[in-house]
């Protein structure tokens, strides 16, 4: 009885058929609204939910369309292809949606470092505030959701226009995109946003795809969701009770509380004594304090960038700063008359609902500066997560399970013409490289099926360097993942973006988003538009050996091969019969060959390159973009 009123309560949740209640003439689902781009040269569909049996009359720019209301309430017109242009009006039958455009349409997809918004940090985009003038590029961001069945409509979302005011909360990878496209083909472009960060493909893929696929890690799950479809809406209802519950808690404290307890004067001695940064066995809404001296009063330097996800610091009972998710803390000037002579206390309530562990400091980045003295805040302090509130709820990613946010994301976004697809994703995989190919090509696949507009362009990102830098690392994760990127590139109309040179050692997250974004117009101005240009960087075709001599040849050199650094080719390792792998440097030899110098007493079977989580890599082509990491046999 219980189950059935949670799914009562919260079954909008999960309807697959309603975009609003039909209470007038039509009713349209949230990508049809004020300041939409519709795809210039495709039919154009006109779809939503209205009274049974009345007639359906749809105009825009000349081009008419009609039908009528089918007895389930639903409704759709086809309208022809249009050039692009705009502002135009859209009638349907006596509502107006005004200022639509016609131009290019490309869904961003994938986890956070497609969501990454550009206010984040973004190397660049400052620049990109004080030039956001843009009214003819309009984004469109879904808000996350998931659903064991699917959803005929996305649970929130509206057009924004590219200007100061929205430019900030952008996807930064595709708005350097969708600039390149509007500014080269001077179209009007739209961006329909569906990302979630830390989530897998099989996520973004029909269950019922992933459950023909056999012996995979996601095979049976895939089943029990189609089997068990009444269970599962229980288990996301009861969940999404938990999350609600959750939010609630994480959003900014009580004032009187948060004043009390960051107070020099508030009693900590039944909170706990741990070590930061050593350790951080935090958990939930963490509340740490570590108290200071200092010798005089004035104004002080708090530096403490890193802390995971969200915190509010407070010194001597006043919020300082407010760290929301994916920003570093900056360098905090802490005023004067907030210090006193003597005791002090800093103290940061964090949270992390990622997975209820907030980490909290980086030894030698946890200190504060004054009168040019450095004053150590690593050591002891203390520590709470359930004296001061309550522990979160435990929320369970049932968004991850096959097909869920496929459900509520993609499926019904699927009646709007897209030009094509831009991708980031496959960390959220790399621990279950050996399936992704697979995996990815299904979804992709998937995905043209449903949009039955043939095979769309699909362009995607390949993992960037990240983490420390080894060598050699033959059985890296992220590099196979990588080579299974590089292996879907089989299917038709598809294009990759290497960025193994502008990862971060330290973080998942790179800025540099520019030439991500940028990296993948180039592909699709050669996948998409059919321009006969350089938008790779060197591909490896083929190796042979001459003695103890392998010649390497590279397709997409343009005017040849180069070093972006040094005078040798880094980045080789060769492997022999025994499974053991030896790093080597090779030289260029004429416009797009490589030659490697076996060293003595090695048999190798097989040649790799860039085949570690962070490589050192070195050789580009002409427009200076990086070789493609490859694994062959010999």
């Amino acid at each position: 009885m219980k189950s059935n009123l949670l799914i009562l309560l919260l079954f909008p949740l999960f309807l697959a058929c309603e975009f609003d209640k039909p209470d007038s003439e039509v009713v349209f689902p949230k990508l049809i609204s004020e300041g939409m781009v519709v795809q210039r040269e495709m039919p154009i569909k006109i779809w939503g939910r209205g009274i049974p049996n009345e007639k359906i009359r749809a105009s825009i720019a000349g081009a008419v369309g009609s039908s009528k209301v089918l007895p389930d309430s639903t409704w759709s017109v086809s309208l022809p292809p249009l050039l692009a242009g705009g502002p135009f009006e859209l009638q349907v039958n006596l509502q107006t949606i005004k200022d639509v455009y016609v131009g290019d349409v490309w869904l961003a997809g994938g986890q956070s470092n497609m969501e990454w918004p550009l206010k984040q940090g973004v190397i660049g985009a400052e620049a990109e505030f004080a030039n956001a003038d843009f009214p003819m590029i309009r984004f469109f961001k879904v808000e996350k959701d998931y659903s064991v069945i699917e959803k005929k409509d996305v649970r929130n979302g509206s057009w924004k226009v590219a200007n100061s005011d929205n430019l900030p909360d952008f996807s930064a990878v595709a708005w350097f995109f969708a600039k390149q496209n509007h500014l080269e083909k001077n179209v009007p472009v739209g961006i329909i946003e569906s990302n979630w960060g830390g989530t897998p493909a099989e996520g973004w893929t029909e269950a019922k795809v992933l459950a023909d696929i056999d012996d995979r890690s996601y095979t049976e799950e895939s089943k029990k969701v189609i089997a068990d479809s009444v269970k599962w809406m229980e288990i996301l209802a009861e969940n999404e009770i938990r999350r609600e519950k959750r939010d609630q808690l994480v959003i900014r404290p009580d004032s009187l509380l948060a004043g009390e307890v960051s107070s020099t004067g508030y009693n900590d001695s039944n909170w706990r004594s741990v070590s930061l940064p050593d350790g951080n066995p935090l958990e939930h809404i963490a509340w740490v304090r570590k108290k200071f001296n200092l010798t005089s009063v004035g104004e002080a330097t708090l530096t403490f960038p890193f802390i995971d996800q969200m915190a509010y610091i407070y010194v001597n009972g006043i919020q300082v700063h407010y760290k929301n998710w994916g920003e570093p803390v900056p360098d905090l000037t802490i005023p004067a008359d907030i210090l006193r002579k003597g005791q002090n206390v800093l103290t940061i309530r964090a949270i992390n609902t990622w997975n209820n562990r907030p980490a909290i400091g980086r030894k030698d980045q946890m200190y504060l500066t004054q009168n040019g003295k450095k004053i150590s805040l690593e050591g002891t302090w203390t520590y709470s997560n359930d004296i001061v509130e309550p522990q979160l709820p435990l929320v369970e990613f049932h968004n991850m399970k096959p097909g869920f946010m496929f459900n509520a994301m993609i499926a019904p976004l699927t009646n709007y013409a897209i030009k094509g697809a831009i991708w980031y994703q496959g960390e959220g995989n790399a621990g279950r490289h050996e399936e992704y190919r697979e995996l990815f090509s299904a979804m992709i696949t998937n995905w043209r099926v449903r949009w039955n507009i043939g095979d769309f362009p699909f362009l995607f990102v390949q993992l960037a360097n990240f983490m420390e830098r080894k060598e050699p690392q033959p059985e890296s994760n992220w590099a196979f993942l990588r080579e299974a990127q590089r292996q879907t590139l089989e299917l038709p109309a598809t294009g990759m973006a290497t960025i193994i040179d502008i990862g971060e050692a330290e973080d998942i997250h790179p800025r540099n988003k520019k030439d991500v974004g940028e990296r993948l117009w180039l592909q699709a101005k050669k996948v998409a538009f059919g321009e006969k240009i350089l938008a790779s960087g060197p591909v490896f075709q083929e190796v042979k050996q001459d003695g103890n001599v392998l010649t390497l040849t590279y397709a997409e050199v343009g005017e040849g091969l180069k070093l972006s650094a040094g005078d040798e080719v880094k980045g080789f390792i060769l492997e022999d019969a025994e499974g053991q792998f030896e790093v080597v440097t090779g030289v260029i030899s004429g416009e797009d060959e490589v030659k490697i110098t076996i060293p003595e007493g090695i048999v190798p079977i097989g040649i790799r390159y860039a085949w570690a989580d962070n490589p050192e890599v070195n050789l580009v082509n002409e427009l200076n973009l990086p070789a493609v990491p490859f694994k062959a046999d010999l």
